[in-house]
């Protein structure tokens, strides 16, 4: 019976710590980046009670979005809005537009970096994509590196957020990148220390946050996401629906949406705007100034004036007319002008008509009519322009536009919902599910001896806005080794700067040594290479596998079948011994060796069997799938670094993280220094308590101590180390802690003593409770609390009277701290006291008439109907001992 409750008591223990582990909220996270051009937002999904699961994280400045820059000045590595700070007067040192050059070849890269005057040093890698040299001329960084370091920038925002480590995100990117430029930002994600859940495009992003809090099970709908971002536009059409599923045994509608297709313009975005803006202003300058001046050679001056028109397009998306002013522009001049919101659209006039074409270009190729779009989402700060909304509605035929999402926002809180969905710890009560699809469509390529270039030997793989993520599976005839390509389909749609349409690059070995090696087997078919696929979650397409399909036919030499043995027996029939195309061992032996290993208990049988039985041959069919050696040989901008480069970087970050921190706690315990002067001397000069607490001299020899090193500071200790500074403020601090100590007891030592006493006043109320409602409380316990309490207030009486005798520049008598450390004392002492409980009341002790009634029931309960005689008379004497026990031992009926 015991051990039967003790399993059940197991068993609801194991069941509420499931239930808690299920219902508790994780105490992981994960976030979302948004790697814009120009922006970086971070998004993190945290179950914590109250508060909302997915916030977006704040970065030091207090702003929910950050400065996509890294610079590099005077030895130290500035991210985000410290790196904003040198943009005007070091624009050769802060690095933007790194997400738009990833994975890009450097004469592309170069061609964008000088249409946006950014007076960058770079030169051309081994993989003949853009390398960064720094301000000291030595170090260099791919952009790889320097994408690596704003995304560790964003983890530590995301860390700083919710107070617990955060390793998975999931990273939005354009839908038009390629495959260099995912796999680029993937090794970047790496380098920074981030696990990847996922890649998700922009536009998969938006349309999650737009459906989480929709129902579409009464209707479906056509939704396009029109985006005008920094760098580009683009429009995806998204379809939203319904469909039922069993969930718990139940009916449920589970809403989801597909990608149907996405167009875009990877060159068209806001900073194309303002540049038109910039090219105005300059030539506006230059024919102010004259003397064949150019104020387009100048880096710094066009770093000034980028920055004012950026302020000036803002004001006009407001205002029909905005000014701008740039101080000390270029050798010292000034420069003001306005611009009407009239002229501004005029310079932009060609924009205008680009500006819808990938809306118009995704509409066309849907076959959907205006009136079928259910609405047109707007997202990214350019669409915020006058000029283009109206545009938008004269093409739609709309009065207004769909504006439900957060232009700036929509896009990192969807991709929080995905990453929050793709995550092991963390589940959300809401669900959507998203079917996206491959931007691009892929072709496979062979070649290789005995391949002729024909149809079979370039295949598509991937149909553009194919599912994601998906696996593919192509075999063909082939005996030697051979070389794969895999390709963009259309080489009129490759990703902003490719060339061409190759991305990556195969070799695949070993078939020509396996075909040589089953020559002289009987082969049943021509062997064949099968070629193993995956499209990933983040839409990186990868050759997984590759297998020499080889069947042969044999003759084997098998024992005849003795029927008449078998159905006298009911012997099981035997088994063919035929293997399918499923074997996958080269070397594998299916002949059954006689003797030995015959079963024992069929040995009459099997004797009678073989007496008279023969062999005979029959033909056996066996396929063989041996692996075959991949190797890449990719080259150009998609090709993957070695590993010990991927190492050497992972170091130099590392490197950096640290002296970045080190520079961010010398700049702490400096700022701690400088506040412990300026508040000190303030303090000591101005507060006349001080004075009952310290001498003229012991005063005026700190403030001298405190002048010492605030020269210092500003002298010698301009670049001074972390432990120098923390030194001189442990200095200080051996002065002055004394002192402010007494000053801290000069009110704290009263407030305690007056604790004390009114405490020891309530003590003698609580003893006259004792006395009338809790008797059973012994005497000698109420008289020693007393006592304690007598001890206290003698005490205090000393120590008071002693205090009175010292001057208040020496040492205390006593402190606040040892007052409340008795009082507390002594409130324990009372409080366990009080806890003493009211005795239980005895029990009579049962007659003897009821303890053999209670000795007979049990020993009904114990026994069988048909016991014999003698049982019956063991449990009688039974009875008797177990009576004598409960008589011998009353005290246990009042426990019970």
């Amino acid at each position: 019976m015991q051990s039967r409750m003790a399993s059940i008591l197991f068993k609801l223990g194991l069941f509420i710590s499931v239930l808690c582990l299920v219902f508790s909220p994780s105490q992981s996270a994960v976030m979302s980046i948004d790697l814009g051009s120009e922006w970086v937002k971070v998004a993190v999904v945290n179950l914590k009670r109250g508060q909302s699961p997915i916030t977006v994280a704040i970065n030091e400045m207090s702003k929910r979005k950050s400065p996509n820059l890294v610079a590099f000045h005077s030895g130290d590595r500035l991210l985000g809005e410290e790196a904003a700070g040198l943009v005007a007067r070091y624009p050769e040192k802060v690095y933007s537009q790194t997400r738009d050059l990833i994975g890009k070849p450097f004469n592309y890269s170069k061609g964008l970096l000088d249409s946006l005057y950014l007076p960058f040093d770079i030169t051309e890698d081994s993989r003949g994509t853009a390398t960064f040299k720094i301000d000291d001329r030595v170090s260099t960084y791919s952009v790889e590196e320097l994408v690596a370091m704003i995304l560790g920038y964003a983890a530590n925002l995301a860390e700083f957020h919710s107070k617990v480590p955060v390793k998975d995100a999931v990273i939005s990117v354009p839908p038009y990148f390629g495959q260099a430029e995912r796999k680029g930002l993937l090794r970047a994600a790496q380098l920074a220390g981030i696990n990847v859940l996922s890649l998700i495009n922009e536009n998969s992003g938006a349309a999650l946050q737009y459906g989480i809090d929709k129902d579409f099970s009464n209707e479906s709908r056509h939704v396009v996401f029109y985006d005008m971002g920094t760098s580009s536009t683009y429009a995806a059409l998204v379809y939203f629906s319904a469909y039922n599923a069993k969930e718990f045994g139940k009916t449920v509608s589970v809403n989801q949406f597909q990608v149907k297709d996405v167009r875009w313009n990877p060159e068209l975005g806001g900073q194309n705007l303002e540049l038109r803006l910039v090219e105005y202003f300059a030539d506006e300058f230059n024919k102010q100034v004259g003397n064949g001046v150019d104020v387009r050679k100048s880096p710094k001056a066009m770093a000034k004036l980028k920055k004012q028109v950026k302020r000036t397009k803002e004001i006009l998306s407001a205002n029909t007319m905005a000014p701008i002013s740039v101080e000390s522009l270029y050798d010292d001049r000034d420069f003001r002008s306005t611009i009407t919101r009239e002229k501004f659209e005029e310079l932009c006039e060609d924009l205008w008509e680009k500006s819808l074409l990938p809306l118009k270009e995704v509409l066309k190729h849907s076959g959907l009519k205006l009136d079928e779009i259910y609405a047109v989402e707007l997202i990214g700060g350019a669409t915020r322009v006058p000029k283009l909304q109206a545009k938008l509605q004269e093409y739609l035929g709309r009065k207004e536009l769909d504006r439900h999402l957060d232009a700036d926002e929509a896009i990192v809180l969807g991709a929080a919902l995905h990453a929050a969905n793709l995550s092991d710890g963390i589940k959300l009560n809401r669900k959507l599910g998203m079917i996206d699809g491959s931007s691009y469509g892929f072709v496979l390529e062979l070649d290789g001896p005995d391949l002729l270039k024909e149809d079979s030997t370039r295949q598509l793989l991937v149909q553009r806005m194919k599912k994601l993520p998906s696996k593919m599976f192509r075999s063909f005839t082939q005996s030697k080794d051979f070389e794969v390509s895999l390709a963009y389909e259309s080489e009129d749609t490759l990703p902003p700067g490719v060339t061409s349409p190759i991305f990556a690059q195969y070799s695949v070995s070993s078939l020509t040594d396996t075909s040589e090696k089953y020559a002289s087997r009987n082969l049943s078919s021509p062997i064949k290479a099968s070629l193993h696929f995956s499209l990933s979650r983040s839409g990186v397409l990868s050759l997984d596998r590759a297998d020499a399909v080889i069947e042969v036919t044999e003759w084997v030499e098998v024992p005849k079948k003795n029927l008449t043995v078998e159905n006298s027996t009911n012997v099981a029939p035997n088994v063919s011994t035929e293997t399918g195309a499923k074997n996958s061992s080269e070397e594998s032996n299916d002949n059954t060796e006689d003797g030995g290993n015959s079963n024992t208990n069929n040995s009459t049988i099997e004797g009678q069997g073989t007496a008279d039985l023969g062999i005979e041959r029959k033909l056996k069919k066996r396929t063989f799938r041996i692996p075959l050696k991949i190797v890449e040989k990719t080259v150009g901008p998609a090709m993957s670094p070695s590993k010990e480069s991927l190492a050497e970087a992972k170091r130099k970050l590392e490197e950096l993280d640290k002296k970045d921190t080190e520079r961010r706690r010398t700049a702490e315990l400096k700022n701690n220094l400088e506040g412990y002067i300026y508040a000190t001397k303030e303090k000591l000069e101005t507060s006349e308590e001080f004075e009952k607490i310290s001498t003229s001299e012991e005063r005026q020899s700190f403030i001298g101590k405190l002048d010492e090193v605030q020269e210092w500071l500003y002298t010698d200790g301009e670049d001074a180390t972390a432990p120098e500074f923390q030194e001189r403020l442990d200095l200080l601090k051996t002065t002055g802690d004394p002192i402010f100590f007494r000053f801290k007891e000069l009110t704290a030592r009263p407030e305690a003593v007056e604790y004390a006493r009114k405490y020891l006043v309530e003590l003698q109320q609580i003893v006259r409770g004792w006395e009338l409602n809790k008797p059973w409380i012994p005497k000698d316990r109420i008289n020693e609390v007393l006592s304690d309490a007598d001890k206290l207030k003698t005490w205090l009486d000393e120590k008071e009277a002693e205090q009175k005798k010292t001057p208040g520049y020496s040492k205390p008598a006593f402190t606040s701290s040892e007052v409340y450390q008795k009082a507390f004392d002594l409130e324990d002492e009372v409080a366990n006291i009080n806890r003493i409980p009211k005795p239980k009341p005895k029990i009579e002790k049962p007659t003897s008439n009821e303890t053999d009634s209670s000795g007979e029931k049990a020993q009904d309960s114990s026994t069988s109907s048909d016991n014999s005689s003698q049982d019956d008379k063991k449990a009688r004497d039974s009875d008797d001992s177990a009576k004598e026990k409960v008589d011998s031992e009353p005290e246990g009926h009042d426990e019970l």
